[in-house]
């Protein structure tokens, strides 16, 4: 959606630029009348444009209040505003992160995940036979998991439990994160990562009894300090831990750890310290009341927060989130999905994209177009250029064939829906993600739109300006007997559009037209 909208736009500012400029090659318009038709356009156009964009997030964010699958995707602050899911947990918790805090560290920005450790330790030595700290893994986990907490521990104290008043942490204040199950201290040795040897590992410290003492002093830096305050908060405060003894910051790697890591994601600190992937934020939280650890695993285990308030955010911090996350999160780009294809497999619809299967039978829902359109439109496309080029060649050499408001819808046609569909097509050549079918759609509407006023041109040129009366009425009846056509394909693969008819095996085959097509039929 986000690119068939920037392709849109181009395409309106491109027939806006081309109808200026002939505007500004009439001799009899004056300089000042030039100048006001600019503004006029540029301002309609940004106001416009704007107006309809704000105001389809606006009522989307309005109507869509509840918490759904797939809302992980956003930050913590934005889920918490939604009613339901991460909400029901978050409302009524502490908001001042303190000493004796039980935390959960989310990656605040792009993919999401949570510091995780567990009591798996870093092998002795990697398959490019660098050698480890062989500590305790840390990890970005991408699901809940108990191993995700932690507890925010201040260096000069023992005890783990929230005091009163509360002893809260603010910015620049040193601590520890203790991890909730094993009760070891998040730490960073000069040893290089297990993925990004670039980078210094990140672990829990297990003291071997060797000359590396544990290095787990953190800084607490609240990037946006200026708009909560130095008090580190609960969802709200954007964090990044800095390590005290190496200068480095706390950093999601992005790259994924072998078999032995359960193939979680790495968790490193880097020297560049201002970056996306450095920050996180508290998502849940509460404060540890009992000293004994096996207490304090019983209430990890059954965390979960009395529901008071949401957390609130006004439309203007949801909207820029959303752009954020449609312009730079890569969440769907899934590599080698078996219903993938290539630009070049659309204008031929050589794969669809299967849906849904009932469990009971073969019905299913498949995206797969009518075929006859879809050639029909593809072969338009050709057709159609074929007669621009003869048409202008043509008239290079003074052979006007049609009449002027003839060739001006003639062109007209080439302006909006030929440049629409290259607009909507080619730009996916230079997309390095994981494409499908159903990306060509904006560019098929536009190919559709072509092929009915290609039709009636043909049908004005062969009665109007080769006079051929019988041609014309044999050629409507091809274009009748083709409409008949496209009715029958449609009726015969609808059931593959509704998914409500059962099929047999045998009826799913002598659907598959196309070799490439790949229908998913349950063994009997």
């Amino acid at each position: 959606v986000k690119y068939v909208g920037f392709f849109s736009c181009c395409l309106g500012l491109a027939l806006i630029g081309q109808d200026y400029w002939r505007l500004l090659g009439n001799k009899h318009t004056k300089n000042f009348s030039v100048f006001c038709h600019l503004l006029a356009r540029a301002v309609v156009l940004l106001t416009v444009s704007v107006s309809i964009y704000l105001g389809i997030f606006y009522i989307h964010l309005a109507i869509l209040s509840q918490a759904g699958p797939h809302d992980s995707v956003m930050t913590s602050a934005f889920q918490a505003s939604l009613e339901g899911g991460l909400a029901s947990i978050t409302r009524g918790q502490p908001l001042e992160v303190a000493h004796g805090s039980q935390v959960t560290l989310r990656h605040t920005h792009g993919r999401t995940c949570w510091i995780h450790s567990h009591t798996h330790v870093y092998p002795l030595r990697y398959t490019d036979k660098r050698g480890s700290s062989h500590q305790q893994q840390v990890t970005c986990y991408s699901f809940k998991d108990v191993n995700n907490w932690w507890i925010v521990k201040r260096v000069d104290r023992n005890d783990l439990v929230v005091s009163h008043p509360v002893d809260a942490i603010h910015h620049g204040d040193v601590i520890q994160l203790v991890h909730g199950m094993t009760s070891r201290a998040l730490n960073s040795h000069d040893v290089a990562a297990p993925v990004s040897p670039q980078n210094q590992e990140v672990s829990c410290y297990i003291d071997y009894n060797v000359s590396m003492p544990s290095q787990n002093l953190w800084r607490v830096d609240i990037v946006n300090r200026e708009q909560v305050g130095d008090v580190w908060h609960t969802i709200e405060s954007l964090v990044r831990f800095i390590h005290v003894n190496s200068s480095q910051a706390l950093k999601f790697s992005g790259r994924q750890l072998p078999d032995w890591g359960f193939n979680q994601h790495e968790v490193v600190t880097d020297r560049i310290v201002s970056q996306d992937d450095t920050v996180w934020n508290v998502e849940e939280h509460r404060y540890t009341k009992t000293e004994d650890q096996k207490d304090r695993e019983r209430e990890l285990v059954n965390a979960e927060m009395i529901p008071l308030r949401a957390t609130s955010l006004s439309f203007w911090e949801k909207f820029i989130e959303l752009q954020y996350k449609m312009l730079f999160a890569n969440q769907e780009n899934v590599q080698n999905h078996m219903y993938s294809s290539e630009p070049l497999e659309w204008p031929f619809m050589a794969r669809g994209i299967a849906y849904w299967v009932s469990p009971n039978s073969n019905a299913q829902v498949h995206l797969l177009g009518n075929l006859v359109v879809w050639l029909s439109g593809s072969a338009s496309l050709l057709i159609y250029s074929t007669l621009l080029v003869f048409y202008l060649m043509r008239r290079r050499r003074r052979c006007y064939d049609l009449p002027p408001e003839v060739w001006q819808n003639f062109t007209l046609v080439g302006e909006v829906l030929l440049a629409g569909y290259l607009f909507h097509y080619i730009p996916y050549f230079f997309v390095e993600r994981t494409l499908f079918l159903h990306h060509y759609l904006p560019a098929f509407t536009f190919k559709v739109l072509l092929t009915a006023a290609l039709v009636e041109h043909l049908h004005y040129v062969i009665r109007s300006i080769l006079g051929w009366r019988v041609v014309a009425l044999v050629y409507i009846a091809a274009v009748l007997m083709w409409l008949t056509v496209v009715l029958l394909v449609f009726r015969r693969f609808s059931v593959l559009s509704y998914g409500t008819t059962p099929l047999s095996s045998n009826d799913i085959l002598r659907l598959r037209w196309l070799e490439s097509w790949d229908f998913i039929v349950h063994r009997q």
